[in-house]
Parts: C-alpha cells; structure tokens; sequence
C-alpha cells in the first residue's frame, strides 16, 4: 500500500452506545445513578430518562414489596395478589429494557413524565 492510499484511523469508541446504556440503566438501581453522576451519560437526555426512570420505578416496587408483605397475611387470596403483582412488575421491567435497547422511550403511567422532567432539567 503506498502513502497516498492511507487509511483513515478509526474513531475510538466512547463507552456504550445510547441505547445500550438506557437498557443498562434498568439492570439495578445502581447503573442507573452512576449514568446520572458520569460523563458522557449524565448529558444524553434518552440514557437520563431511562436513570431516572428505573429509579422511580425502583421506588414504586419498594412500596409494593411492603404491600406484598401485608398481602401475605390474606389465605389464597393474598398469594394469588403477589404473584399478580411480581408478574406485573417483571413484565414492565422487561418492556423497559427492551424498548431502551430499541431506541425508544417507553413511558409508564405516572413515573414516566417525572423521569421526562428530570431528564430534560
């Protein structure tokens, strides 16, 4: 190859893509604030909507563990209304990763525009 035929050099990858971070944000309330706090993350306002998301998200199923706590003291009933709820919960967590590894901005009710808010501030 002679020196007029130069390749040009690859831009070095910046840490993850903007999806894959968003996605990641849902894994544990822990990626989820160190994309709040590090660079170049806490910039991108898609990877901040799914942070701030996740972590309210996080909130709400600490408050429906402590429901399902007292549902545990209600015979078949109160078992029947935790596995509604767990599943519940795995399947929006599960929507949520899989829409921020598209791309998109899946807004669940309430939270959503309050992680919108945060993001966009």
């Amino acid at each position: 190859m002679s020196d007029s035929q130069q390749v040009p050099p690859v831009p070095a990858q910046s840490g993850l893509s903007d999806t894959a971070a968003g996605a990641l944000a849902y894994v544990t309330i822990i990626p989820a604030i160190i994309f709040l706090l590090v660079e170049p993350y806490n910039r991108n306002p898609f990877v901040k909507f799914h942070a701030w998301q996740n972590i309210f998200f996080f909130i709400v199923c600490i408050a429906l563990g402590v429901v399902d706590m007292m549902l545990a003291f209600i015979p078949i009933l109160g078992f029947l209304l935790i596995l509604a709820i767990g599943a519940s919960l795995i399947a929006i967590w599960i929507t949520c990763v899989i829409k921020a590894l598209n791309g998109q901005k899946f807004m669940l009710p309430i939270i959503g525009p309050l992680a919108e808010k945060q993001a966009n501030s």
